[in-house]
């Protein structure tokens, strides 16, 4: 399609377009033209329809030839290339030096892609989005490489600066200064006919308050309505009547199964609650000792407003409404009866995700959190059961990498995470300590992999400073998947739970198991060799740590 450059005209192929003044040749005198003289504005036409850019679009007439609009082109070009190349110009030396300033600039290893920073000032100013961005290592080389030698450098760097130090345990008054509010509602002293932590709280509503109005966990996520419409329907029918007062019966969890992710946690409380004596949250994994009380329902979504622990609360109601039941049936009158009805609470980032520290602490203790999620829980539970199912830290990472990565999964891609990963964990170690780099958010959520997960010795080490060995029961997947009835077994009788028919029994370990590798994941194959004896040498001190405190050389992982 062809126009004519001096009134837009559409023209036809052959069309001389003899009608335009301005293309009768160089005689043509714009002031006597009839067409060209008034009006100095010709609206833009194109196959006969006008063009409307903005409400209308015009094109001034340009009282000079054809080829000076021809060389007023090549200018304007010519000025957007200039500055084109200013900018790049301007970028480039930025770059330059800011490289320079974080030692991004000739440095000694082939991977030191950028520093961690020593100001804990600039994390606590940056945003969430900004963290990862801040951290985000160079990709031009490191991405690339599989030089298992090169990488085992960065791996032996980290090696000689492992130190596995005592934390010093806070003391219950800088607990209360810190979450006032919790210590004000949950009480010290709980029910003594309840094998489960429970307390009586005077509920002050009427009849027509809506007792989970406010419930943060039914307001931000629709598939929890359900249960909460259910609860508001039975809540009046549960209430203890007292004085002319009315009562509800609170509960926290028994046990918990803190950890750690993608080693089997689903599948270990698929079958325990199985167990008639054994009770659940409403949601498998509330992750409020972690996340929701400070406001985080996705890190990367940035705060949302904190959860009170009133609404975790209500998560047991169900659980509570039964025990209830129990403690006020005629045989619970019987002296010495006691409620063998227990609650459980599956959140498998309990053990490790203190990401949430940095910005609600004081950041005075050199990169480390000065109070821990165990911390807060021990104030509350001193008598808490802790259940934790770990597995090969090198098949957890690669398993968790399936599970969360959202596209482009290959074996390649892992390879590189991983090392980009290292890279990251060793520039921290330079400047930190070991515990400051496990509990980091910026460097947690810079990781391509979370690496860090499978770190169980130092979380381990960290739970043991509050809470005594044997309320803590450690189990492995690989002796869960090979052997279901004896891990459920060594379940039960760490949690004192009363014996089983054969059939029950049969129900609970002859299920089949749950949250099992995706089809399309398993199409992947397993790890690259080099990446698997990268992985190996990074978590083997580790394992090493971890098999000594446990007197188990099992968690060595040597034969898996």
């Amino acid at each position: 399609m062809r126009y004519c450059i001096n009134c837009c005209i559409h023209l036809l192929p052959n069309d001389l377009h003899r009608q335009c003044f301005r293309c009768r040749g160089p005689n043509h005198n714009n002031q006597k033209c009839p067409v060209c003289k008034g009006e100095n504005k010709i609206p833009l036409y194109a196959d006969s329809k006008q063009m409307k850019l903005l409400a209308v679009l015009e094109v001034r007439t340009d009282h000079t030839e054809s080829w000076n609009g021809f060389f007023c082109l090549r200018k304007g070009k010519l000025c957007s290339l200039i500055f084109g190349l200013l900018i790049m110009t301007l970028v480039m030396a930025s770059y330059i030096l800011t490289g320079a300033k974080h030692g991004l600039l000739l440095i000694p290893s082939p991977f030191h892609y950028g520093a961690f920073t020593s100001n804990p000032s600039l994390m606590d100013n940056e945003s969430l989005s900004d963290m990862k961005d801040h951290y985000q290592p160079s990709k031009m080389n490191i991405s690339y490489v599989k030089d298992y030698p090169s990488i085992k450098l960065i791996i032996d760097t980290i090696t000689s600066k492992i130190e596995f130090v005592t934390r010093q345990r806070p003391d219950l008054e800088e607990l209360r200064k810190q979450e006032p509010h919790m210590f004000s509602v949950i009480p010290n002293k709980f029910l003594p006919n309840s094998k489960n932590p429970c307390w009586y709280e005077e509920y002050r509503g009427n009849t027509t308050t809506d007792p989970y109005a406010t419930n943060s966990y039914a307001l931000y996520s629709k598939r929890f309505r359900t249960i909460f419409d259910y609860l508001r329907k039975v809540f009046w029918n549960h209430l203890y009547h007292y004085k002319d007062k009315h009562y509800r019966l609170r509960c926290l969890p028994h046990f918990y199964i803190i950890g750690q992710p993608k080693c089997g946690t689903t599948d270990l409380y698929d079958r325990l609650r199985l167990h008639p004596d054994v009770r659940f949250s409403a949601i498998k994994e509330p992750h409020w000792w972690t996340r929701k009380r400070f406001g985080i329902i996705r890190l990367r979504d940035g705060f949302h407003d904190r959860y009170p622990v009133e609404d975790y609360l209500d998560l047991f109601d169900l659980a509570a409404h039964q025990i209830q039941g129990v403690l006020q049936s005629e045989a619970s009158k019987e002296r010495g009866k006691m409620n063998s009805i227990i609650i459980g609470e599956a959140s498998a980032s309990t053990m490790w995700d203190n990401n949430a520290w940095i910005f609600f602490y004081d950041n005075s203790t050199e990169g480390e959190p000065p109070f821990l999620i165990q911390d807060f829980i021990h104030a509350f539970q001193p008598n808490a059961k802790l259940i934790i199912m770990l597995r090969d830290p090198v098949e957890r990472l690669y398993s968790d990498y399936l599970y969360f990565a959202s596209a482009n999964k290959s074996v390649e891609d892992f390879h590189e995470k991983v090392a980009e990963s290292l890279q990251l964990f060793e520039n921290c170690m330079l400047d930190y300590s070991l515990r400051a780099c496990v509990y980091n958010n910026t460097l947690n959520n810079a990781m391509p992999v979370r690496l860090q997960v499978g770190l169980y010795v130092v979380y381990l080490l960290d739970w043991l400073t509050v809470f005594d060995k044997d309320q803590i029961l450690v189990l492995r997947l690989e002796d869960h998947a090979s052997n279901v009835k004896y891990t459920m077994h060594m379940v039960f009788q760490f949690l004192d739970l009363g014996p089983l028919s054969e059939k029950q029994e049969a129900l609970i370990t002859k299920s089949p198991a749950s949250n099992t590798r995706r089809p399309e994941d398993r199409s992947l194959g397993p790890m690259l060799p080099t990446t698997k004896a990268i992985l190996r040498d990074f978590y083997r001190p580790f394992n090493t740590k971890l098999a000594q405190v446990l007197f188990d050389d099992a968690f060595l992982w040597k034969r898996t």
